[in-house]
């Protein structure tokens, strides 16, 4: 009789992963993904970029079975690159032959490794470090595909993709809380007098009043905190030359609109899943090429 290992299934899973979905999914990201915000040229390239990083993100978040060896897999995998034959991951098969490095993408599998293990952090210092893992790669990339990394943008994009992550945590509580996760700062919880337990009982809508305000007092906290992040990279939208300026500005652009629907939910973002509107993109926008 074969033995069945847990590469197995594993396995199954990544050879089915569907690359399309990634590109459905883009349609509900704080800012443009592969949109006409870049130059033709690039749009395929930014997409091939989105739909790996998205299939990293499932294999540590929703795939079903052992995620832990699914991440193994997509590490290997990664690592075979520009060799691999896995469909998804082929797509990025080109750029790598060109230059495009692998660490990035291979620190994304690392945060959701982490994922595995940690559920909740105790300062801001904590979670900007995970950040490290989660959203400065993808920074790092575009920059690589636009072929303009100098120390000095490098640090401006990871404040900004800082920033995109926290707005996502801050849209995403409820989702994260039923997950058992809190990417809310333990200290900035503590500050404003909220635990985890009051908020599943905003969830549940079971909340006094006192409790909601707490919430709100604790997620304006938040938000200011992550377009502090954003506009101290907000600089490097200036150095990027030609169409891709306006995209990097719709990053940013993108962030605060998400920021400005977090705020308006109030202490029901947290069971909701605030999203900004296009007239707040469009507002943002331009404030960020200003």
């Amino acid at each position: 009789m074969a033995v069945v290992t847990s590469v197995d299934p594993a396995r199954r899973w990544l050879d089915a992963a569907d690359g399309r979905a990634a590109a459905r999914r883009a349609r509900l990201e704080n800012f443009p993904v592969a949109s006409l915000l870049f130059p033709r040229a690039l749009r395929p390239r930014i997409a091939a970029v989105y739909a790996v990083a998205r299939l990293i993100d499932e294999a540590g978040d929703t795939a079903p079975g052992d995620r832990r060896a699914i991440l193994d897999l997509v590490e290997a995998e990664l690592r075979r690159l520009p060799a691999a034959d896995v469909p998804v991951l082929a797509s990025v098969a080109p750029l790598v032959r060109d230059g495009l490095p692998v660490d990035p993408f291979l620190q994304l599998v690392a945060a959701n490794r982490v994922d595995q293990e940690v559920a909740r952090y105790a300062t801001r210092a904590e979670l900007r470090a995970y950040c490290r893992l989660s959203a400065e790669p993808v920074g790092r990339i575009v920059l690589a595909l636009l072929g303009i990394e100098t120390d000095e943008r490098i640090a401006w994009s990871d404040e900004i993709c800082a920033g995109l992550q926290v707005a996502e945590h801050l849209q995403d509580v409820g989702e994260d809380l039923a997950a058992g996760r809190i990417y809310l700062p333990a200290e900035d919880l503590d500050r404003h007098g909220v635990d985890a337990d009051m908020l599943g009982r905003v969830v549940i809508g079971t909340a006094s009043d006192q409790d909601r305000a707490r919430v709100v007092a604790l997620l304006a906290g938040e938000v200011a905190w992550a377009r502090s992040l954003l506009d101290a990279g907000r600089p490097l939208v200036r150095t990027v030359p030609g169409r891709s300026r306006l995209a990097v500005a719709g990053f940013v652009a993108g962030g605060h609109a998400a920021l400005d629907a977090v705020l308006a939910a109030g202490a029901d973002a947290v069971h909701v899943t605030p999203r900004g509107s296009r007239l707040g993109l469009v507002r943002h926008l331009a404030g960020a090429l200003r």
